[in-house]
């Protein structure tokens, strides 16, 4: 008998991000980004998780066109707008894929899943993967991990996990049940249609549920609606050992319910057709880590002002009742929740294993404030907290405690300086900007140097350059500078969303017409040389170019042509 055993391959690396979906991702190309030799552990074969051509759930963020999250998150968004104009969910998949291969420092590993976590002294060492179609395994060591699985599969490190919903008087949460339990919210299915002009018929499965009038879910049915959110069952049993029978029931469901809609007598669905239904349910809820600090009820609804503040929040207390499509009362109900509330550094490390972040539904919070925090854009920003931290902790040698009781400014200046808002806290200007003598061919130039870099409000907070005017700063004598930054406006009030239904006829999605497109950086030496960058199709909001010259007068930006209009929106344009 000939015998045979599959390869094992080891990898060592700074940091091991496990989970692929938008925390993951964000996660993994900022630690890469800070530094860190980072490996980003997928267990499918597209990246996006819930926001992928899998599932396609929109991302969902903080209320308000203030209050969106910009970062790595609307970095993604706005390279989705530049090459996949059509809004395809598969070129959105390959859009995640391209930004993490090109990004220096970190690997991908596709098809892959986390079997086993070996742990020493409160400490993850390494964990042991499957590569599906490799058919290999693979062994990760790593200083520090970050688990944006959603299942927390790191959780047999030891790691002091929660399941299910608080008793009312633990945290004093007026919302949560009286008694505690393990229900959860559930799984749903998506569907998404598409109009026509024509009907026709569609043939429900024989395995399907074919509902009638008396046995029909009681939600809305008298109009197809967005992605069918409400297709949900699974919070009363677990959803992860039950995944299987999960998917299963939601696929009867969902065929009936389409079927019910689409042959209705009155003509309801006539003008639809099915253009996509999931075979992957999307989680809202499962396992959730014990940080430092759990964030609850009471710490949204007062605004998480806390010193160490490193993302926020906006998303109502959205609690999805557990017996979910069965349930024949309202599927959930929206609680007030402030936006923006911050959200702290300490609920997004492991309050005892000493190398392990979370990022996602996963993070140190009660299943209350989870309700809130579990929307993919809130999540995308803590997954870039979470991987500049480990970045942190590789850079100094300490631990994600460490970085709290030490770094924790060190962190926030960080997140800010890569385009992160943190509310309540403002950027430092760069002391090389501040001595420089700033002209400018505008008005409120002093909005350059306010280290607010979105419009609040009544406030713009920036600059608008016309077509062919500049901004320049002089000194007097020769400076050193390393970095040239430059953050424009990307028009946070258009969410970017990716579709959930299809019209018969949709517009190619555009730039951001105030976004400069075309610009020109010229940087002026002692000796009377010039240096010119050349910015061509601009598609960011941040922009950063390293320079590393010893002797300029001058550095001076000037907008050729914004995307849209005859002049740019420029928040910020700083030298260092």
């Amino acid at each position: 008998m000939q015998k045979f055993s599959f390869d094992q391959e080891e990898i060592d690396v700074d940091v091991c991000v496990v989970g692929g979906g938008m925390s993951g991702i964000c996660a993994a190309i900022s630690a890469a980004r800070n530094g860190a030799k980072t490996l980003l552990i997928q267990d499918r074969h597209v990246l996006g998780g819930n926001a992928s051509s899998e599932v396609r759930m929109w991302i969902c963020g903080a209320h308000g066109s203030d209050n969106r999250e910009t970062g790595i998150l609307e970095e993604l968004k706005l390279k989705n707008v530049a090459i996949n104009p059509l809004k395809l969910y598969n070129t959105w998949d390959h859009v995640l894929y391209g930004e993490c291969q090109r990004q220096e420092n970190l690997q991908v590993l596709m098809t892959t899943s986390v079997m086993d976590v070996t742990t020493e002294n409160d400490t993850i060492t390494s964990v042991k993967a499957w590569h599906l179609t490799q058919q290999k395994f693979y062994q990760v060591t790593a200083k520090q991990f970050i688990d944006s699985s959603g299942d927390s599969v790191l959780r047999t490190s030891g790691a002091h996990f929660r399941w299910g919903r608080e008793a009312r008087d633990e945290f004093n949460e007026s919302h949560a049940p009286e008694v505690e339990d393990k229900k959860t919210m559930g799984n749903s299915i998506l569907i998404q249609l598409r109009k026509t002009d024509r009907h026709v018929p569609f043939v429900i499965p024989d395995w399907a549920h074919h509902y009638t009038e008396e046995t029909a879910p009681k939600r809305n049915l008298s109009t197809p609606g967005d992605n069918f959110w409400w297709l949900e069952i699974g919070g009363m049993s677990d959803t992860i050992a039950n995944a299987d029978e999960i998917r299963d029931e939601l696929l009867r469901i969902a065929y009936g319910v389409w079927g019910y809609i689409k042959n209705h007598s009155d003509g309801r669905g006539e003008k639809w057709e099915l253009y996509w239904i999931g075979a992957l349910p999307g989680k809202r809820e499962n396992v959730r880590y014990e940080g430092d600090l759990i964030l609850n009820q009471n710490h949204v609804e007062a605004e998480g002002r806390f010193d160490d503040i490193v993302a926020f929040g906006g998303w109502s207390m959205d609690d999805h009742h557990p017996e979910a499509i069965e349930y024949p009362g309202d599927p959930t109900i929206f609680h007030p929740a402030p936006s923006p509330y911050g959200i702290p550094y300490r609920s997004l490390y492991s309050r005892n294993i000493k190398n392990l972040f979370f990022s996602g539904r996963n993070i140190s919070a009660t299943h209350m404030a989870m309700s809130s925090t579990r929307v993919m854009g809130t999540t995308s920003i803590m997954g870039q907290a979470a991987g500049t931290a480990a970045a942190l902790c590789i850079r100094h040698d300490a631990s994600p405690r460490d970085i709290y009781e030490q770094y924790i400014t060190e962190l926030q200046e960080t997140l800010m300086e890569q385009d992160c808002y943190l509310p309540w806290k403002t950027r430092d200007i760069p002391a090389l900007t501040k001595v420089a003598k700033l002209e400018a061919e505008a008005e409120n130039i002093e909005n350059l140097h306010n280290g607010i870099e979105r419009v609040l409000g009544d406030d713009d907070n920036g600059v608008w350059l016309d077509n062919g005017k500049s901004i320049a700063y002089n000194w007097d004598s020769p400076q050193t500078i390393q970095t040239i930054r430059l953050l424009n406006d990307s028009d946070l009030k258009w969410e970017k969303k990716m579709p959930s239904m299809l019209p018969k006829k949709d517009l190619p999605q555009a730039m951001p017409k105030m976004m400069l497109k075309n610009a020109q950086v010229r940087i002026t030496k002692a000796d009377g040389s010039l240096d010119v960058i050349d910015i061509k199709d601009n598609d960011k909001r941040l922009l950063n170019f390293n320079i590393d010259s010893m002797d300029v007068v001058s550095v001076a930006l000037t907008n050729t042509q914004a995307w849209g209009m005859d002049r740019s929106h420029i928040f910020s344009f700083d030298v260092k």
